[in-house]
């Protein structure tokens, strides 16, 4: 069986959403991080940096939320028949993580970042359900995740953006995401 690594209020919690959303069957095996339990042999042999979310599904194993998404995607859900929609799908789990997250939560981008990134979203929600047309897929879990955080851990004004609070309302109340994530707030 697939085994998560993680900890409460990490990273894990994005790649939980997604093991739920495929109904992959998994082991949630909750590191602590006070403790330094990520810092231990065992897990440093899973994931050198020390670092959650990790996997281990068989013999393989995998840290980084956004690659560990991915995988799962090729392996257990949908990514499409062509290099070209995998690679829609990467790109979008590539920007959750390396320009929607730093660009919201790091302070000191936020308010230059915020409009560059909210108003063309605001604007691919307001003519679709999901990033990639009428279909969920793994690039709303990594979308999505970040969109959502920002309630629970920044309180900010999104009112500018309806299209954008939609699709959050909308993914926010998908079943696997209540369990993952939902009991957060």
């Amino acid at each position: 069986m697939l085994k998560l690594y993680g900890s409460a209020r990490s990273r894990a919690s994005i790649v939980q959403w997604y093991l739920e959303e495929l109904a992959v069957p998994y082991e949630f095996v909750i590191l602590d991080m006070q403790g330094g339990e990520h810092q231990q042999p065992e897990y440093l042999a899973i994931n050198p940096m020390g670092k959650v979310p990790a996997i281990v599904d068989g013999d393989f194993q995998l840290w980084e939320s956004g690659a560990i998404v991915f995988y799962l995607a090729q392996k257990y859900g949908n990514t499409g028949d062509s290099p070209e929609a995998q690679a829609k799908i990467n790109q979008w789990i590539i920007f959750a993580n390396a320009t929607l997250g730093p660009g919201v939560f790091v302070e000191a981008n936020r308010e230059k970042e915020m409009p560059r990134l909210m108003t063309p979203l605001n604007q691919i929600f307001s003519k679709q359900s999901f990033l990639l047309g009428d279909d969920f897929t793994a690039a709303d879990v990594a979308v999505g995740s970040m969109l959502c955080y920002i309630p629970l851990m920044l309180k900010l004004d999104l009112s500018e953006y309806p299209a954008v609070l939609d699709y959050m309302k909308r993914i926010s109340e998908r079943p696997a995401f209540q369990k993952a994530i939902g009991g957060r707030s």
